[in-house]
């Protein structure tokens, strides 16, 4: 049987990766061997070298339309050798961040477009979509603050640097993106206490998928 991809999205300060951590802390004891994680860009030895090259402050010269295109390299790689092979296997894969990303921050925050966005990453993703994708909503202005105030300097990358507006394009985008596919997608209310996402978090994931909570 065919295993299920959930994907996590969420702007920048959303507390995205520590309710994933403790989302895998509960699923690890359940399930073992039978989840696998991911994130992008990232995942294996070549794309987290892509990914080493997009978020390298230092890289303030890249074009977008470039940074556009290294994610979707990246992301091709991690389905091919990580994602597809697992879910063949009928594992259970999380992955932070997917194509939702990409539209939303390249396609919105950069300008470039949602819909050519989109086209791009076809050819890398064949249509591949996600069977569930959990995205923690939070108000732009309060994200930054947790960034501003929780991330040491060397973890600032360099979307992290970007100003106000431009993630407050990626926003707009990523609810554009839910109204156009709302039947995948669940969003939560990030500004709660962490505990109480990873109640809600678990409680989605129990509801889409059973067979993990026996």
């Amino acid at each position: 049987m065919r295993g299920k991809f959930i994907t996590f999205e969420g702007p920048d300060g959303a507390g995205k990766t520590t309710v994933m951590n403790e989302v895998l802390k509960f699923l690890n004891k359940k399930l073992s061997d039978d989840i696998v994680f991911s994130r992008e860009p990232g995942g294996n030895n070549i794309s987290e070298q892509i990914r080493n090259i997009i978020l390298n402050p230092e890289n303030k010269e890249m074009d977008y339309r470039t940074e556009a295109l290294l994610y979707a390299a990246s992301r091709r790689q991690n389905i091919v050798q990580n994602i597809l092979p697992s879910l063949e296997q009928g594992k259970l894969v999380l992955c932070d961040r997917f194509l939702d990303s990409s539209i939303a921050y390249q396609g919105g925050g950069r300008g470039i477009g949602e819909d050519l966005v989109l086209q791009m990453n076809q050819f890398a993703t064949e249509g591949f979509l996600p069977d569930l994708t959990v995205y923690f909503d939070i108000p732009v202005s309060v994200g930054l603050e947790r960034i501003a105030h929780n991330r040491r300097e060397s973890e600032i990358d360099r979307l992290d640097q970007e100003t106000k507006a431009f993630h407050e394009r990626v926003h707009t985008a990523y609810k554009q993106i839910i109204n156009n596919d709302s039947g995948r997608i669940r969003v939560i209310d990030a500004t709660q206490p962490v505990d109480k996402v990873v109640a809600d978090t678990l409680k989605i994931i129990q509801d889409f998928y059973t067979k993990y909570f026996d």
